[in-house]
C-alpha cells in the first residue's frame, strides 16, 4: 500500500532504525523518513512508504513544533545531553527578565549555525564524522525562522537553571543549537536535555503510532493513504511562508494525438528558428543545397500519477 506512516519514536533509536523496522513491517524496500530526529528525540517521524515516497521532498519543507528542555550553566560538544561536557557556568545568578530577553532575540528571521556534532556535509564528509576524529568544525549560519519560542516552566536547582520550551520553526532549525545559542547569550552555556516533536506540518502528535501498535497490525502499516497525504502535503507547500516547496500545477490529460512537429535538416549553414501560424516547429537552415523535411505525430500519452508530485525522497 501506498502512503505516509506517522511513528512516534521513541529514545534511543536512530530515524534510520525506525525506517528499517517499517520496512520489515511493510514488506517493502521503498520507505523513507521526512527529517531526521536525533537518537535522544521522540515525536513525530513521518515514514513514507511505496510511491508516498516521492512526498516526502514536501514532509522535509514543512514547518515543525517541538516541546524541550533547556539546561543552562553547561555546555557539550553536541549541544544536547548526550555529548561531553566541556564548559560549566553557574547559572543561578540568571534572572527572569534575562531569561525573556535572551528567548526574545532567538524569535522570528535569525541565523543561526547548526551544531557541529550534525549530519551536514563538510567537503563531502559528515561534519559529526570530522568532529569525532578531531577536527574543529565551524558551520555556516543559515536563516531560519523561529515562529514560536515560549517559555513553560522554569526550574532552579543549585548552579543550573532548567526550561521546559515549546518551540515552532521553519524546516532546518536546530533544537539544540536554539539551547547553545541561548546559553551564550546568557554567558552561562547551555544545551538540550529533553526533545519531543509534535507537530510535522499538519500531521499531530496525536495521529502517531508507536512501533509496537504498528507490529500489531502489520503489513497494514500506513495511516495516511496516498491520495489523503498528497492533499495534506501539497496543499501545505503552495501557504506563503509555510516552508514547504511550492507544488507544480499538475498537467493535463492528453486523449489525443498532438501536434504535427515539422524540421528541416542539412548539411551546412546556420540554423533560425519559426514557428509558424498552424503551430507546426520548423527548423530551417538558410545554406541549403538539398533539404528534407520530416512530420511527426505525437502519440498520445494518459498520465496517472498523484496531482504535482514530481520530487524523489529525501533523507536528512
Amino acid at each position: 500500500m501506498d502512503g505516509l506512516v506517522v511513528v512516534d519514536k521513541p529514545g534511543g533509536m536512530t530515524s534510520h532504525d525506525v525506517v528499517s523496522r517499517v520496512r520489515r513491517l511493510a514488506r517493502t524496500r521503498r520507505v523513507g523518513h521526512g527529517g531526521t530526529l536525533d537518537p535522544m528525540a521522540t515525536g513525530v517521524l513521518v515514514i513514507g512508504v511505496n510511491r508516498a515516497t516521492r512526498l516526502l521532498t514536501y514532509v522535509i519543507g514543512t514547518r515543525k513544533r517541538y516541546l524541550g528542555t533547556i539546561r543552562l550553566g553547561v555546555s557539550t560538544v553536541t549541544d544536547d545531553a548526550e555529548g561531553d561536557v566541556v564548559a560549566s557556568v553557574p547559572a543561578s545568578g540568571v534572572t527572569d527578565a534575562a531569561l525573556a530577553d535572551g528567548l526574545a532575540a532567538l524569535r522570528g528571521d535569525i541565523l543561526q549555525a547548526p551544531s557541529a556534532v550534525s549530519a551536514i556535509k563538510v567537503d563531502g564528509q559528515r561534519a559529526y564524522k570530522r568532529v569525532r576524529a578531531g577536527e574543529e568544525v565551524a558551520l555556516a549560519a543559515r536563516p531560519v525562522t523561529v515562529s514560536r519560542l515560549d517559555l513553560l516552566a522554569v526550574r532552579r536547582d543549585g548552579d543550573v537553571v532548567d526550561l521546559d520550551v515549546d518551540v515552532e520553526c521553519t524546516a532546518g532549525t536546530y533544537i539544540r543549537a536554539l539551547a547553545r545559542d541561548l546559553g551564550a547569550g546568557l554567558g552561562v552555556g547551555g544545551h538540550l536535555t529533553a526533545l519531543r516533536r509534535t507537530a510535522v506540518g499538519g500531521i499531530d502528535i496525536a495521529e502517531a503510532s508507536t512501533l509496537d501498535a504498528l507490529e500489531q497490525r502489520a503489513p497494514d502499516v500506513v495511516g495516511l493513504p496516498m491520495a489523503d497525504a498528497a492533499r495534506r502535503f501539497l496543499r501545505a507547500g503552495r501557504v506563503a511562508g509555510g516552508g514547504g516547496q511550492r507544488a507544480r500545477r499538475p498537467r493535463p490529460a492528453r486523449d489525443r494525438p498532438g501536434p504535427r512537429i515539422s524540421w528541416r535538416s542539412c548539411s551546412g549553414g546556420g540554423g533560425t528558428r519559426r514557428r509558424p501560424a498552424d503551430g507546426a516547429a520548423r527548423w530551417s537552415r538558410s545554406a541549403c543545397s538539398t533539404a528534407s523535411t520530416v512530420d511527426i505525430s505525437r502519440r498520445s500519452a494518459t498520465r496517472s500519477s498523484a496531482p504535482g508530485i514530481s520530487a524523489s525522497a529525501r533523507s536528512w
